[in-house]
């Protein structure tokens, strides 16, 4: 994947919630096998401004800002920390920052992930009203974030299942380039082996009107083919499996989640290609899916 030259390095949004607990976890892990610091964000949505703490800055709380508020959001960041603190001891050296702030929470953390090579939220937050959907701040960064995107799922009490692959959907755009090479990086630090989906047609139907599967899959081996070629001369650790179907990619990409460790999507798709785009099948899948998804925003 390139390189980008961010101070953050791995950004994750902290609330106290199960979910983001689980988020944090999964971030803590990636900035150790990227050798990255982790910073942890807390935001509180407030008119106030912004200030940030933890030895980023000296800054007061507002001075009409409610105590019982104030000495909640210095415990979730105490909580935080301490809890990767400990991870830490067994995962590896890791350098923790943190950002207290308060300010707007989605655009806040939008500005912030232009200075980070990875932002990590969980699934849904404190308040999630369904917590079958996705939460507003997952649902704004997916949409609007300038780095890549991962969503982490709540699993309860869910067995942790055993190591499975790597998942990419890939569709000749950029965004999926992107997502390819996210995947193969993963795959590479995990020592697993890449699953590659490559669906002709977004079309929700069994075939093309006018085309036989069989006259197409040829053509699709290659276009995938193609598209992994450079990739697997840059990292020859990672075996690819490569999958190709006529149609419906969401739901190829869904049943390919079931026992695989992370999925990586594009962001945006390309005329003439399948759509992984956002708002259909990448939303989809994030939504659908338990597994980790990264979604391949762009710089």
């Amino acid at each position: 994947m390139p390189d980008r030259l961010t101070r953050l390095g791995i950004l994750v949004g902290v609330d106290g919630s199960s979910c983001s607990r689980v988020a944090l976890r999964w971030a803590a892990d990636e900035a150790v096998a990227r050798n990255v610091p982790l910073t942890l964000v807390h935001v509180l949505n407030t008119p106030e401004g912004s200030w940030s703490s933890w030895g980023l800055s000296t800054s007061p709380f507002p001075a009409d800002f409610d105590q019982k508020r104030k000495e909640q959001a210095l415990q979730v960041m105490d909580d935080a920390v301490k809890a990767i603190e400990h991870a830490a001891e067994h995962s590896g050296a890791l350098t923790i920052n943190t950002e207290l702030l308060f300010s707007p929470v989605v655009p806040t953390l939008i500005d912030l992930a232009d200075e980070a090579q990875m932002i990590v939220v969980g699934s849904h937050g404190r308040n999630a009203v369904q917590r079958g959907l996705l939460g507003s701040v997952s649902t704004g960064l997916i949409h609007y974030a300038r780095c890549p995107v991962a969503v982490i799922h709540d699993t309860g009490d869910e067995p942790v299942p055993a190591p499975g692959p790597v998942v990419v959907g890939i569709d000749g755009s950029p965004a999926s380039e992107l997502a390819t090479a996210i995947a193969f990086e993963e795959a590479s630090w995990r020592g697993v082996y890449l699953v590659a989906l490559h669906v002709w047609s977004d079309a929700d139907g069994p075939q093309l009107p006018d085309r036989d599967w069989s006259d197409l899959q040829s053509a699709a081996m290659e276009t995938l083919a193609e598209r992994l070629a450079g990739w697997q001369e840059r990292y020859p650790d990672v075996s690819v499996r490569p999958n190709i179907a006529l149609s419906n990619p969401a739901r190829r990409l869904i049943n390919r989640a079931e026992g695989a460790q992370l999925v990586v999507v594009g962001s945006r798709g390309r005329g003439g290609f399948p759509a992984m785009l956002l708002g259909s099948v990448s939303s989809t899948v994030v939504h659908a899916v338990r597994t980790p998804v990264i979604v391949a925003r762009q710089p």
